[in-house]
This record gives C-alpha cells, sequence and structure tokens, in this order.
C-alpha cells in the first residue's frame, strides 16, 4: 500500500505512529551535514565534493520507481525522465516489440487498453479472506488432512481471517462512520468555495467560512497536519483513507470490489498473461510517485524548485500500486519490465501484509539478481518488527529460504529536532531492515507542473537510498548490485547516541533495530566504493522462469 505514512489510529488521535516536529528544518535537512550543520542528513555536498576532487566524471544510471505514477510535465522531472529509445510517441504502434505500445517513459500495469485506470483497489487480506472462505468454508479447516499446497493456502486464510475479522476494532470503525459523512459534508463545501476539487492545509490558512460543516472539516485536516508535521495532507487522501478502512471492516461481511478486474481485464490468475495495461503514467493519482522520483533525480542546481540526490539519472516510472493494495502479479511484471528495459536500481514504496502469489514476485527477483540489479524497498509504516511481522514483497525466498543479495530494505529516520533519530511509524528489525534513512519531512516534487511539498514514511526513506545508490553507481559504474549494497550497509554511520524503538519511548541502540545498525551517509559510502574494484557483471544462473515466450517475447 502506497499511503502516507499518517495511519487511522492519528485521525482518532492516537498518535503512536506520527511524526511530530520540536523545530523547523531545512527542506533540505535529509542532504545535510551532521557535523558541519547539526542535522542528521546523509553528507550529500561532501560527497559531491569528494567526486569533484578525484575529477570523477558520472555514467549515465538508470532508476525505475514502481509507484503510482508521475507527473510527466513537472518542472524539475520532465528533463530526467527515462525515454525508451526504440518507441515512436504516439503512434499506437509497439515499435521495440517488447509488448507494450508506446511505453515512452514507463509503463503503467493498472491501466486498461480502453484508457481507464485504476485509482483505488481493496487490501490484499480483505481478498485472499475472501477467496479462501468460498473455498474452504467460515471455519477454518482441520490442518491433518490436508496436502501440503492447502496447509500453506490455510495457513494464510488464517492470517488474513485475523486481519480482517480479529483486526477489526467496533469502536473505531463506529467512529470512523461517525466520521466521514461529516467531513464530507464540510469537504464539499470548502471544494465549492476554494473552487478546487482537492486541496491541503496551505489552501486552508487564509481560508474562512460561514459555513459549520465547512469549519469542522477545516480544523480537523489542520489538526490532522499539524500532527504529521506536514501540510501537503490533502482532503482527498483523508477520504481515501478513511474509505479503505471502512471498507477492510466491511470485508469481514462482503468480498471486496473486484476494481482491477473491471479496468485492467487481464487474467490475473495467469502470470504468462503479461502484456496489458496502458502508458498513462499521471492517471490522476501520481503524488507518491511525484514526491518519490524528485527525492531520486529532481534537476540539480537549476535554481528551481529541489535537488534531487543522484545528478545524472534517468527516471523509469512504472506505475503498479493503487491506493490500497498493490497485487503480486502486476509488481513481478513491473520487476521484470524494469530489468528488461535497461533500470539498474529500481525504488520501490510499496508494502503489504500479505502475498498470496510470492512466487510470482520472487522469480522477478531472483531474475533481477541475476542480472545485476539493486531492488530497493520500504520497510513500513506500522512501527512493527517485521523480523517477526511480514513485509511484503521480502528478500526471503519461499522455495529455498535463501535471501536475495540485491536487495535493501529500509527504515525511516529522522532528526534530533523533527521528532528523533527513528521516526516513530517506522518499521524496525534487526535481521530484516538493513538500514535507516531520512524519512521525515521531505521536501519533493508534487503534482502540478512547479510544485514541492513535504511528505513523510519509509516511502521517502526508501528513495534517499536509491538515489545514493545511484550517485555511487554513476561514479563507479563497474559496482555490482550486491557491491552497492555492501557499501551502503558498511558505511552507514552509528548516531552515538541511543533511539526510541518506534511506537514507544523506550530507547536502545539503533544495533538492534537494524541489520547495519547506522543511518545512511552518502559521504561514507562513495569513500568506501573508492577502494573496491568493481564486479559487475552476470554472476548469477539465470532463474528457470514460470512465464512462457509468445510472439512479443
Amino acid at each position: 500500500m502506497k499511503k502516507l505514512f499518517f495511519s487511522i489510529a492519528i485521525l482518532i488521535g492516537a498518535n503512536a505512529f506520527a511524526q511530530k516536529a520540536k523545530d523547523s528544518v531545512p527542506n533540505n535537512w535529509h542532504q545535510l551535514d551532521q557535523a558541519t550543520t547539526g542535522y542528521y542528513g546523509i553528507s550529500l555536498d561532501k560527497a559531491y565534493a569528494f567526486v569533484k576532487e578525484k575529477k570523477l566524471k558520472s555514467k549515465q544510471v538508470i532508476v525505475a520507481v514502481i509507484d503510482s505514477g508521475i507527473d510527466t510535465l513537472h518542472e524539475d522531472l520532465k528533463p530526467i525522465l527515462w525515454t525508451n529509445p526504440k518507441e515512436i510517441p504516439g503512434n499506437g504502434i509497439d515499435d521495440d516489440k517488447n509488448g507494450y505500445v508506446d511505453d515512452i517513459h514507463g509503463w503503467n500495469f493498472i491501466g486498461g487498453k480502453d484508457g481507464r485506470n485504476v485509482k483505488e483497489d481493496s487490501h490484499e487480506a480483505a481478498r485472499v479472506y475472501n477467496d479462501l472462505k468460498a473455498k474452504y468454508g467460515a471455519e477454518i479447516p482441520d490442518e491433518s488432512a490436508l496436502q501440503p499446497a492447502q496447509k500453506i493456502e490455510v495457513e494464510m486464510y488464517k492470517k488474513a481471517k485475523q486481519e480482517v475479522v480479529g483486526g477489526v476494532d467496533p469502536a473505531e470503525i463506529s467512529f470512523l462512520k461517525q466520521l466521514l459523512p461529516g467531513f464530507i459534508k464540510g469537504d464539499s463545501v470548502i471544494m465549492k468555495e476554494l473552487s478546487k476539487d482537492e486541496y491541503d492545509c496551505n489552501d486552508l490558512e487564509k481560508y474562512t467560512s460561514v459555513n459549520a460543516d465547512a469549519k469542522r472539516t477545516k480544523g480537523f485536516l489542520q489538526q490532522l497536519c499539524k500532527g504529521n508535521s506536514s501540510n501537503e495532507i490533502t482532503n482527498k487522501q483523508i477520504i481515501s483513507e478513511l474509505q479503505g478502512e471502512l471498507a477492510k471492516a466491511d470485508a469481514a461481511d462482503n468480498a471486496p470490489k473486484q476494481y482491477r478486474k473491471e479496468i485492467v481485464q487481464d487474467d490475473e490468475n495467469d502470470i504468462n498473461d503479461r502484456f496489458y495495461g496502458n502508458s498513462d503514467l499521471m492517471a490522476a493519482t501520481p503524488f507518491h510517485g511525484t514526491h518519490c522520483a524528485g527525492i531520486i533525480a529532481a534537476v540539480r542546481d537549476n535554481n528551481t524548485g529541489v535537488n534531487g540526490i543522484a545528478d545524472n539519472v534517468r527516471i523509469m516510472m512504472i506505475r503498479a500500486v493503487p491506493d490500497g493494495d498493490e497485487h503480486d502479479k502486476d509488481i513481478a511484471n513491473a520487476i521484470r519490465y524494469a530489468v528488461d528495459n535497461g533500470a539498474q536500481i529500481v525504488s520501490m514504496s510499496f508494502g503489504k501484509g500479505i502475498s498470496p502469489e510470492k512466487k510470482w514476485v520472487d522469480d522477478a527477483v531472483k531474475y533481477a539478481e541475476s542480472k545485476g540489479v539493486l531492488l530497493v524497498h520500504a520497510a513500513g509504516n506500522d512501527a512493527k518488527n517485521v523480523d517477526s511481522t511480514d513485509n511484503f514483497p521480502s528478500p526471503v525466498y519461499l522455495d529455498n529460504g535463501k535471501r536475495a543479495n540485491n536487495w535493501i530494505t529500509v527504515g525511516a529516520s529522522g532528526d534530533p529536532k523533527n521528532g528523533g533519530i527513528t521516526a516513530s511509524f517506522s518499521n524496525y528489525g534487526k535481521q530484516q531492515v538493513d538500514v535507516f534513512a531520512p524519512g521525515v519531512q521531505i521536501y519533493s516534487s508534487v503534482p502540478g507542473g512547479n510544485k514541492y511539498g513535504h511528505a513523510s514514511g519509509t516511502s521517502m526513506a526508501c528513495p534517499v537510498v536509491a538515489g545514493t545508490a545511484a550517485f555511487l553507481l554513476e561514479y563507479y559504474p563497474k559496482l555490482s548490485a550486491k557491491q552497492l549494497k555492501y557499501i551502503i550497509e558498511k558505511s552507514a554511520v552509528n548516531p552515538g547516541i541511543d533511539v526510541n524503538i518506534p511506537g514507544t519511548k523506550e530507547q536502545t541502540k539503533l544495533s538492534e533495530l537494524s541489520v547495519s545498525g547506522g543511518l545512511l551517509n552518502a559521504y561514507e559510502a562513495i569513500k568506501l566504493a573508492a577502494t573496491l574494484t568493481g564486479e559487475r557483471k552476470q554472476t548469477e544462473v539465470l532463474p528457470k522462469p514460470t512465464m512462457v515466450k509468445n510472439k512479443q517475447g
């Protein structure tokens, strides 16, 4: 799920995952150097000074961003979009014969051939629960009489049932049912008076109304923005969150709507049916992907907007993540598309707790591993220990229990001046989370052509790492994915102070919350990269695919 870090718990006043700002911080705090500025950023200026001193020249790197879409007309992103060199724009022909017509800057796996697009979708737990309830009945069957494959399904059924039925708080749902109609009523007034369908807290600063419903909606949204240190939370996002939680609760009794099936019209049960979707990368929902792309590679030093981390990158956008939980088939195909079209790094800011077709995603990860492509994934925003709580996709293969060596899982860090070293919403794990990187109040591009704003989440920390990996690969292009992972983890800097266990007031060492025990640091990483001999070559045996070839590839 690609939602920003604010959770429904915050909506009802339980700020367990909210990151409250103590002081204002610079918009580029995440790029600053702690020793010279006091902010716990990634020391990016020092890293650039290092490559300049070494007189290194950069080589362009392609970074795929699997996300919600992108504003392809944004002033700070348009120059750095990947362009398919073998495709002629807008001619309706698959010029490069890769199976995807007019894939100029990437591909949209959750679109229809008729031009429609999936905007919202259900929770995976709801989909799995209702599918398996139809198969096995309302009661969990006795596992002793089941075949091994059925036992795996039943275990998944148990987990989904617990999340859908056992995870519903009647008091919370009752509150949301009361809250949503009033919010929508006030929202309709505000939209009319502002003459805007979507607005955020910036728009509300000078807005006044005599309407009581509008006043309540304004106050609620402003309180939420304040609690999350972000004025860019919009009315549409809040309504989507509220409706999503109510739909999740409703799934205990009713099968969720099949949003994707109606629009995409592929055979979702067949991984070999993969030439579906369309080329629309904006698709009316590009906030999340636009923000992540800007963090990685917004044009540097153009006196416009923001500076991305990497200075010679092309962003390949692959739309596969709706408002709701992504589908495993789309993620598997998105990873394969990225690899087949030349991406060297893939940024993945999404996740969910159940993965019914993990084997398909695993095959795609193995494919990326065999081709030396680095996968960077957000750890999630539930303040949970993912050593013991599932967060998919994951680097541990289902068939053999081995870990992919081309995978980095990223937790979100902050700064003592904006809530603490560890973001209070971030997932963590001594075995499963590799490194922490800035993910609180990150300023980047947002849709609108020339707009910018803040957002928080491991969704933001992930592209900070992906951008840093791209920076390393630009200047040391022979580095392998495995080496990039080693460098980023080995060079991570111990903050030198105890940190909060996310979601609690209890403190511990960062080494108890992650593999590296440190914070991402681009300067230390580039210094370490300079000492290594590159190994960029295909060393792994290509995994046998479950897909079959057809005329298109």
